[in-house]
């Protein structure tokens, strides 16, 4: 590429990972050049795997997926040991013992094999099969049954967490048993997303969905687009919050309506908590500026900056992760040129001063669109709401009134004038007083229809307020 600079990429290499850079293989994918030369150099480079086919089995889940005829598919390593057919492996994680059906290699499709070697990858089936893709742990350890105290459970085991959740609804209610099916079906190869029933009095029957993070999200919204052909309404990415109370009673809460509102008696004394991210930031020296003043907009605390020779900058900020998810490596991106690289690790809970944000039509919250904002976002947010939200509205025969609000505390305020009747059209030379008498009814008609009339909002009006 015209952007390509190989020596400064050498240098780097021996200046931050003290690497021989002679030892280098120019590869091109584009052109082909020294493709040929590539994996030969894997082989000779890279390590053989170290194991002992004596010892006790011991064998790490590096992956899985979901076959309707066999149950769950594992992938997994062998560090010692051997497995086979007929083997009855159990899970460090879980404590369910299973029995083997098949072994073998990926070649790179599926070859059965009569037995896996330490060292070797291969994948494993169980007979009966693994029903639930929730028991395959990635990074969890097997042994055979009675070697449980002769082997050590592989280092490093954790759960995946979700970090952001959103409430996803189907664009039209009668597909809602279609889209059930499809996100069940996606849900069973990707262990990570949680799931639980949801329902809006705006946008109906609908998912309460959980992600590793916002790309996680986006791509589960084109797969159930690309592979099921399925349209659904994804709401504004939220996180996690915390709510230790006076008693010291905490909850974890991941919906925005199950958080307390701000002239709520039992919220008073609580304290709030949200996650934070500790993001890494490369960026070349001509866009720091841009990228500190990002960070800086999005409540980030600065850890450190290093400056690294071919003018590149790493910075590390503390930064809540609702800014994170709110499409904050989209930014960076545009402010950057597409030269900044974001990486992120969880730094836990931060107390910090939040509420809750609802819109308001004809004082009637819209529970769709509620979120959980720092208290310097109110002002900002209420404002962008009630303008955006009021494009997309349709007008009634009465006013409507659209407003932003924390609590009893009104933010902003648009409102959306209604269809008017020309009540003195067919007067011609009529007196004064005739003229005030139509003109009053037409009031009293007015406030009559405000008090009984209800807001008709489209479900296209949510989609698309929600839309990006």
């Amino acid at each position: 590429m015209a952007a390509a600079d190989v020596p400064r990429v050498l240098e780097q290499l021996e200046s931050t990972f003290e690497l021989d850079s002679s030892k280098a293989i120019g590869v091109s994918a584009k052109t082909g050049l020294n493709v040929k030369n590539l994996l030969p150099a894997i082989v000779d480079t890279i390590p053989a795997p170290t194991g002992d086919t004596a010892k006790p089995l011991r064998m790490l889940l590096v992956d899985s997926w979901y076959d309707s005829f066999r149950g769950v598919v594992c992938l997994v390593r062998l560090f010692d040991g051997t497995v086979k057919a007929g083997d009855q492996p159990v899970s460090f994680a879980t404590g369910q013992k299973y029995t083997v059906g098949e072994v073998g290699i990926r070649y790179p499709t599926q070859v059965p094999q009569t037995v896996l070697r330490a060292g070797q990858v291969g994948y494993i089936f169980f007979n009966p099969g693994m029903k639930k893709i929730q028991d395959a742990k990635i990074g969890d350890t097997f042994t055979t049954v009675g070697s449980e105290d002769a082997v050590e459970p592989y280092p490093g085991f954790e759960e995946p967490k979700p970090m952001v959740f959103v409430a996803a609804f189907p664009t039209d209610p009668a597909d809602y048993s279609r889209l059930s099916d499809s996100i069940s079906q996606l849900v069973l190869n990707d262990r990570s997303i949680t799931l639980y029933k949801d329902h809006s009095e705006a946008l109906g029957a609908g998912w309460r969905v959980g992600f590793l993070g916002s790309l996680h999200c986006s791509v589960f919204q084109d797969r159930l687009r690309q592979e099921y052909g399925a349209s659904v309404i994804i709401t504004e990415p939220a996180v996690q919050t915390k709510v230790v109370g006076r008693n010291g009673e905490e909850a974890v809460l991941q919906s925005p309506a199950d958080f307390p509102d701000v002239d709520d008696s039992k919220t008073r004394g609580s304290t709030f908590y949200e996650p934070f991210v500790l993001a890494t930031i490369t960026v070349p020296e001509e866009y720091l500026g841009r990228a500190i003043e990002l960070c800086e907009i999005s409540r980030g605390e600065q850890e450190s900056i290093e400056f690294f020779q071919g003018m590149q900058v790493i910075i590390k900020y503390r930064i809540p992760t609702a800014q994170l998810v709110d499409d904050l490596f989209g930014k960076l991106k545009g402010a950057t040129k597409g030269y900044a690289t974001l990486d992120y690790e969880d730094a836990g809970w931060r107390q910090s001063d939040l509420v809750k944000l609802q819109l308001l039509v004809n004082k009637q919250p819209v529970d769709a669109i509620a979120r959980v904002v720092h208290r310097s976002q109110v002002e900002r947010l209420g404002r962008q709401w009630v303008t955006k939200f009021k494009e997309h509205v349709q007008r009634q025969m009465f006013e409507v009134v659209i407003q932003a609000a924390v609590g009893r505390k009104i933010i902003a305020r648009e409102t959306l004038k209604p269809f008017r009747k020309d009540v003195l059209a067919k007067l011609h030379a009529s007196d004064i007083t005739r003229r005030k008498k139509l003109l009053e009814k037409q009031k009293e008609g007015r406030k009559k229809l405000r008090a009984v009339g209800n807001v008709v909002i489209e479900q296209e009006a949510f989609q698309r307020f929600l839309a990006k």
